[in-house]
């Protein structure tokens, strides 16, 4: 009988984690300007499961933060917000087909396979774009995007970056993994 992974952090890396998220905030505010600490610290507190995505994000150097809310789901987005694609989720192809369609040198992971496991979703090209007018993001590396059905029909994926000032779309086949290509992700609470 397996064992299932419980999905909640002690209470001394609920308050450590805390403590990182509100002083990135406070250091952060042009990212959201009007929202209050406290309001998001009380819907973060009630929402274990979150919490621990979030450590998640954290853990994998994402760095994330709160860059929006969604007022009909009343909840606080946040997204990774580190100055290049996160570390700890690099070279990975971007799914569980491509990953199998791999025959040698495979990956260890996928980007959605990962992103699903931390219980977060990976940017839309639109959410990537926003993010990227509210600092400058992927100078040096890129991040893979949730790429429609009909191009990931047809064995490629799509992924994104910041260069010359501008944002950047480009295709890959999706079994492809770079050293500075990883993914970042986003969550409501």
């Amino acid at each position: 009988m397996t064992k299932k992974h419980k999905k909640e952090l002690s209470p001394d890396q609920t308050e450590e984690l805390l403590e990182v998220l509100k002083e990135r905030f406070e250091k952060n505010m042009k990212r959201h300007e009007g929202f209050e600490w406290s309001e998001i610290q009380t819907k973060l507190e009630a929402n274990p499961e979150k919490l621990w995505s979030l450590h998640e994000m954290e853990s994998t150097e994402g760095e994330p933060d709160v860059v929006g809310y969604d007022k009909d789901q009343d909840a606080y987005i946040f997204y990774d917000c580190a100055a290049e694609s996160p570390k700890g989720r690099r070279s990975v192809c971007y799914d569980r087909a491509a990953l199998e369609s791999r025959k040698k040198y495979k990956p260890e992971n996928s980007a959605m396979d990962m992103a699903a496991s931390m219980g977060i979703e990976i940017l839309t090209e639109e959410q990537y774009r926003g993010l990227q007018e509210i600092g400058q993001f992927d100078r040096k590396t890129s991040s893979w995007v949730q790429t429609p059905a009909d191009i990931r029909e047809r064995g490629g994926a799509i992924f994104c970056d910041r260069r010359y000032d501008h944002v950047f779309v480009y295709h890959n086949g999706a079994e492809s993994y770079y050293a500075a290509r990883g993914f970042r992700g986003s969550l409501k609470v």
